[in-house]
């Protein structure tokens, strides 16, 4: 088990340097002034030098790149151009805000999804298949963005349950699980949660239905065993991959809801992201992009880990 943990961790370190520098690059080759948003139309040539100067974009970009790594792997991500504020504080908070609904959405995905593809894959070619199927389909096929539009307007507007923005009734601060703070999660986890949902429920189906058609099942039959122990069975073979996807999920969501946190304008690392895009904010940008990889990085290392707990098989090979 060690060795192969240590196998996986000196897998990611190029992989975290390749993202590095691909965002670096991708950044810096994107037309724009990054500048624009902090200085005034009528700015003068010697202010634009010294801002320059001060971030650090007057020097070659391979001078650029190395040293904003190397405050990055001493946890100084640099400051924000269009806030003045450190870039790790505000990664870190939108991160957390992120990582709350991000769980939340796995959770809801999890169980919906799990539930409709083992009922399909254990009623293979039943009606519960047929329903389950359509969840599924529609799940990774509608836009998250316009369920997120409907939902505001059936929730927010016509039915005036829930609100439609925001990231609790004081703001992004002074997070509580309490139902006043929940209550703004429930639309963005919903929207999000439903391409997990449909992913999960395929694949689980898939899963399943394999499993029940391999021979073991059919010996355990023989020998007079119930529904609810083959159940058990066929949990614990599927449960390996499923964790796999759901992990996958939780990374993909905490760095691919852009669109479902503006929409709600929610205080995550989507929102963020979005502002820095238009901002022109190099180190917000560089330093939100990052810490999403870095996490993405170590949620792919928790997973394998629990993989191995699951099938030893794993560790073994």
């Amino acid at each position: 088990m060690f060795a192969y943990l240590v196998r996986r961790v000196l897998y990611a370190i190029p992989i975290m340097f390749g993202v590095c520098l691909l965002c670096f690059m991708l950044l810096h080759l994107a037309p724009g002034d990054p500048l624009a948003a902090v200085l005034p139309a009528d700015a003068s040539q010697a202010l634009r030098t010294q801002l320059i100067a001060l971030y650090g974009f007057d020097k070659p970009l391979p001078v650029q790149f190395f040293t904003w790594l190397w405050r990055a792997l001493h946890g100084d991500l640099g400051v924000s151009i269009s806030t003045g504020s450190p870039v790790t504080r505000d990664v870190l908070a939108a991160v957390a805000n992120s990582l709350r609904l991000a769980a939340l959405a796995t959770l809801i995905g999890f169980i919906l999804g799990g539930t409709f593809g083992f009922l399909g894959g254990y009623f293979k070619n039943s009606w519960l298949d047929r329903i389950a199927s359509i969840g599924s389909v529609l799940g990774v096929s509608v836009p998250h963005y316009w369920l997120a539009i409907l939902l505001v307007i059936v929730f927010s507007v016509f039915l005036p349950w829930l609100p439609a923005t925001g990231g609790g009734p004081d703001g992004a601060g002074g997070w509580s699980w309490d139902w006043d703070h929940i209550q703004y999660m429930v639309l963005p986890a919903f929207a999000m949660a439903m391409i997990p949902m449909g992913i999960i429920a395929r694949t689980v189906r898939a899963l399943v239905a394999d499993i029940l058609a391999q021979e073991f099942i059919i010996g355990l039959q023989a020998r007079g065993l119930g529904r609810t122990a083959i159940f058990r069975h066929v949990l614990k073979n599927a449960a390996p991959t499923a964790l796999s996807v759901m992990g996958l999920q939780l990374g993909y969501l905490l760095g691919g809801s852009i669109l479902v946190e503006t929409i709600f304008s929610w205080p995550g690392t989507g929102f963020l992201l979005n502002t820095a895009i238009f901002q022109r904010d190099y180190p917000l940008l560089q330093g939100t992009i990052l810490v999403l990889a870095l996490f993405f990085v170590l949620l792919n290392l928790v997973v394998d880990v629990v993989q191995t707990l699951f099938d030893p098989r794993i560790a073994r090979g």
